[in-house]
């Protein structure tokens, strides 16, 4: 088969992973996946609480059920956590792909992907980039010839919370990607600080630096098809959408894929918040959004949220307590969906 003609199907999968550590002092054989959680905390001494072993074990269940070609996360505890939860959980099947970014949790975005497919990647970072943004109190300081010490020198802009990785996907060139990925962690609605309400002066500014880059990337590399996936920390799907993610619909045409292949409402939901006093409410606020020409490779109806199974393969369903949610693999369900047809050069 000719390289101009030569077209793959990839299954993808997108997960916050929920403060995946996995930091050993000295690397664990599988005999350490039959501890009790104290010998398994006891493995190591880092500042950071590996994640506990039965949570790894049903999310390494879920992600084996899956089967995904690329799989995308955030929150995961920087290279060395992918690194051994790829090796212990998931039988080394994938090759892990990070670049730590700005998180003050020590929280990044990366990709596990499968070992023995037919092209080479590339990441890079755009931790470094300016999102245009300081805080209210910040832009009164530089009003009035003030210093402001919270960012560095000259004091014009914070970065992303995170990171906005940029995957290339290439046989031959990696300047000409068959495939590109951006993976974001936006800024959650935490504020400690009081200093931005909800999060949100922050969060729409790294929206917006996020549609540059994804535009910019486009610019560069018109032929290839593109995707803008991650924990948007709110409603950024095309009905009820939150105010900050509102230049996505009009600045870019990309679309959400639960939108493209007709999920049900009730069926996006990827977060389930649990109040005391009143009933679960569950929120889309994870997406994996598509431009066109990744968009016409979209399989019919294989978009879904995935939901965690026990080991009898049975839903363990929505939580309905916080002590039922505690309990889950993760806060956030997968979303998972294949591109069929990719033409590969």
């Amino acid at each position: 088969m000719t390289s101009w003609n030569e077209s793959l199907n990839l299954k993808f999968c997108f997960i916050n992973a929920e403060n995946l550590f996995l930091l050993f002092d000295e690397i664990p054989t599988a005999e350490a996946l039959k501890l009790d959680e104290t010998k398994w905390q006891r493995l190591s001494t880092s500042t950071y609480e590996n994640k506990p072993l039965k949570k790894c074990l049903e999310l390494a269940r879920a992600l084996k059920t899956i089967n995904a070609d690329v799989i995308m996360l955030c929150e995961v505890g920087g290279f060395e956590s992918l690194k051994n939860y790829n090796e212990l959980f998931l039988d080394g099947a994938y090759s892990p792909i990070l670049t730590e970014g700005n998180s003050n949790r020590n929280i990044d975005v990366g990709f596990l992907i499968r070992k023995g497919l037919p092209f080479y990647f590339d990441l890079q970072s755009n931790k470094n980039r300016p999102i245009n943004y300081l805080y209210p109190h910040e832009r009164e300081s530089i009003k009035h010839n003030y210093p402001v010490s919270s960012v560095k020198a000259p004091a014009t802009s914070h970065k992303f919370s995170r990171d906005v990785a940029e995957l290339r996907l290439f046989k031959k060139d990696v300047d000409k990607p068959f495939l590109g990925i951006l993976l974001t962690h936006l800024k959650s609605r935490l504020d400690p600080e009081s200093i931005d309400p909800g999060g949100f002066e922050r969060r729409q500014a790294e929206l917006l630096t996020l549609i540059d880059i994804y535009r910019e990337f486009v610019e560069k590399h018109p032929d290839a098809p593109t995707m803008v996936v991650g924990d948007f920390n709110g409603n950024a799907s095309i009905t009820n959408t939150d105010e900050e993610f509102k230049p996505l619909y009009d600045k870019t045409e990309l679309k959400d894929v639960l939108e493209l292949t007709g999920v049900s409402s009730e069926n996006r939901a990827t977060f389930y918040q649990v109040r005391s006093t009143s009933r679960t409410e569950g929120r889309q606020i994870d997406f994996c959004f598509l431009a066109p020409k990744l968009a016409s490779h979209l399989k019919e109806k294989s978009a879904l949220v995935y939901r965690y199974k026990d080991e009898f393969g049975m839903d363990v369903g929505v939580p309905m307590t916080l002590d039922a949610k505690l309990k889950l693999p993760s806060d956030h369900y997968p979303i998972v969906f294949e591109i069929e047809n990719l033409k590969i050069w």
